[in-house]
């Protein structure tokens, strides 16, 4: 096959994804989506990127050019997805960092492989809007309701904090799970892909800070409140990209 049969076959492969992503996207982001709904989308997407992966041969991985794409927040300050947006460019075998925009805005940027940053920017999505729902279904809980009113705004960033974390934990173990299967196929995709996005990112001559650890109060029972709606489902992409909760 020739270069340009190849570019024209991954150009069409890409386009495939992206169309399934806008679908599942119209039916999660955009409707209002439960838990269930959003997090079964997570892992349909991952299954997704798998195929159009494993459909690529070796030299069109090499030939592949790397694309930004950015994610808005609309906050000159951080929210609480700033701490999963690392696991989720792992994820997703991207680079990633924070800019502000010309209005002074985070966000984020994340630059791979064009499959691979269409899928971070919609994991992205999805993982924002899911902590904005449950947090608002943690307030009205009897739990929430404990909290004295000057202390629900620490709350509220606990709560954000623990489920952010859990997913990004969860993230981190499933890369970990797909990297094993995708390995037992005898391809070093992964080595590959990294390869490719790191000469790509070289050309770039950027010099990215790791992000200040800075201490935080946390009310552990809002922490703890929002590890277990992180942790409620398990994220098991397979054949039938389905989800079960842990305690089905």
């Amino acid at each position: 096959m020739s270069p340009t049969s190849n570019a024209a076959a991954d150009t069409v492969a890409l386009d495939k994804l992206k169309a399934r992503i806008q679908a599942l996207r119209a039916k999660t982001i955009a409707n209002g989506c439960t838990e269930d709904e959003a997090l079964a989308a997570a892992a349909k997407v991952a299954e997704l990127l798998d195929r159009h992966d494993l459909s690529l041969s070796d030299l069109e991985l090499k030939a592949s050019s790397c694309e930004r794409k950015v994610y808005e927040t609309h906050r000159k300050k951080r929210i609480p997805i700033d701490d999963c947006i690392g696991a989720i460019a792992l994820f997703c075998d991207c680079r990633v960092w924070r800019e502000k925009n010309a209005a002074g805005d985070n966000i984020y940027v994340f630059f791979g492989l064009p499959a691979d940053v269409e899928v971070a920017h919609y994991l992205t999505e999805l993982i924002d809007n899911s902590v904005r729902a449950e947090l608002g279904r943690y307030k009205t809980s009897i739990d929430y309701a404990r909290f004295r009113h000057q202390h629900r705004h620490l709350a509220n960033a606990s709560f954000a904090l623990g489920m952010v974390a859990s997913i990004a934990e969860r993230l981190v173990a499933l890369k970990k799970s797909r990297d094993q299967v995708n390995a037992s196929t005898g391809r070093g995709l992964v080595v590959l892909k990294t390869s490719v996005v790191d000469a790509e990112f070289g050309k770039l001559d950027m010099r990215l800070r790791a992000p200040r650890s800075a201490s935080r109060m946390v009310s552990m029972t809002a922490y703890e409140a929002g590890g277990v709606a992180g942790a409620t489902l398990a994220i098991n992409p397979g054949l039938d990209g389905g989800m079960k909760r842990r305690d089905e």
